[in-house]
């Protein structure tokens, strides 16, 4: 743990540091709430767990109804204050009730914690609620209003929960996401657009030994297809593809005549977005030319670029000036590829801040893992950030 370089410079309301263990304590007990975007149930009973935390805050909680029996989180404090900062963060993973890794743990001889969630982003939303009450105890905060809003959705591209979010943005000036740091300390800096798309190919069964050249195989077709979407990053800038789930076809004996296939997409521009589509279309067209075989292509990006802008700069200089304040190892910040409810906000008009949770690695897999210091030492950062938010020692 860390401690402060420069005592007389500390704010006296912030503790020189934070309590870990009630921090690991909670972060432990919801990491063993499997909370899978596809688990209703599980996801119901993380809400329950975050309506109490929230309380804790704020009598102003609210459950905001979704599709498929999910819900949004929703906790305000001083909606008539001057300021209006909006805080955002998901409860859903990447891990269903199915999958192996369920179980966090205290990695032997490392102040690390292993297991499901834990930096993405349970870890962040520990980080988060930390931060509202220490900011609580400043002298200022009653000149700064905040909002949280957290989603059950956002691993599987916000489908249910976008247009809370874009609809929550309005009446705020400021968005923190706190979406976990890397592993080096970064924050994040810009986040490619993200998209999810859908490819059917229709042949003609034939049977594959009596009279396979009557039969169009739509295996093979969209394999083809497959491989040209596949090579689109050597040709359009600020590119990434991925072709994640193929399948197709029948018993063998049977010349194959459908096929699907599932294509996520990443693009850092909007120009990139652009091109893709653009060149999509061309390859759907040119798979149609043949009579034999039908290709339909659904999908869309689900999230616009987030990229710096001049506000966001000089917000995250000072946040960097903050760090110094508070004797925190340097930390920069870098573009990444994948998306976060930042890209939505950033759409609807917020300036924003990503990244601002736990350092951590290894997320989507059983390696994860978060640094337990980070877990207060990223808690004092956005308190302190709020902090001076109230006082105008900075500005948006």
């Amino acid at each position: 743990m860390r401690f402060f370089r420069d005592m007389s410079d500390h704010p006296a309301w912030l503790p020189p540091r934070l309590p870990l263990e009630p921090l690991l304590e909670r972060l432990t007990q919801w990491s063993a709430i499997n909370s899978g975007s596809l688990n209703v149930q599980g996801l119901s009973q993380m809400a329950d767990a975050l309506v109490d935390s929230l309380r804790k805050l704020t009598p102003r909680v609210e459950r905001i109804p979704l599709a498929d029996g999910r819900f949004a989180l929703r906790a305000e404090l001083r909606p008539e204050a001057p300021l209006r900062v909006l805080c955002s963060g998901h409860y859903d993973t990447v891990f269903e009730p199915n999958h192996p890794f369920q179980i966090a743990k205290v990695l032997e001889g490392e102040q690390r914690l292993n297991g499901p969630g834990v930096a993405d982003m349970k870890g962040g939303l520990v980080v988060m609620l930390a931060a509202l009450a220490a900011f609580e105890e400043s002298p200022h905060a009653a000149s700064l209003g905040w909002t949280v809003l957290l989603t059950p959705d956002e691993e599987t591209g916000s489908e249910y929960s976008a247009t809370t979010i874009e609809a929550e943005a309005p009446g705020h000036q400021l968005g923190l996401v706190f979406e976990p740091a890397r592993d080096s300390g970064y924050m994040v800096k810009s986040r490619a657009a993200t998209g999810i798309f859908q490819a059917t190919m229709q042949g003609r069964a034939a049977h594959a030994g009596r009279d396979p050249a009557a039969g169009r195989n739509a295996i093979l077709a969209l394999a083809r297809f497959c491989l040209a979407v596949d090579e689109l990053p050597k040709t359009v800038p600020n590119l990434l593809v991925n072709v994640g789930h193929f399948t197709g076809g029948g018993t063998v004996n049977i010349v194959p005549d459908h096929a699907t296939a599932a294509i996520n997409a990443r693009a850092s521009t909007p120009a990139a977005m652009t091109e893709f589509n653009h060149a999509l279309e061309g390859l759907v067209a040119e798979s149609n030319t043949d009579e034999s075989y039908h290709l339909d292509f659904s999908g869309q990006f689900n999230r616009d670029p987030l990229v710096s802008t001049p506000t966001t700069e000089a917000l995250f200089a000072q946040l960097q000036a903050c760090g110094r304040k508070l004797g925190l190892a340097p930390f920069d910040w870098l573009a990444v590829a994948g998306g976060s409810d930042g890209n939505l906000l950033h759409a609807a008009g917020l300036p924003v801040l990503d990244g601002l949770g736990p350092i951590g690695s290894g997320l989507h897999s059983d390696q994860e893992y978060v640094e337990l210091s980070s877990l207060t030492e990223r808690a004092q950062l956005a308190a302190l950030l709020l902090h001076q938010l109230s006082t105008k020692e900075i500005t948006i």
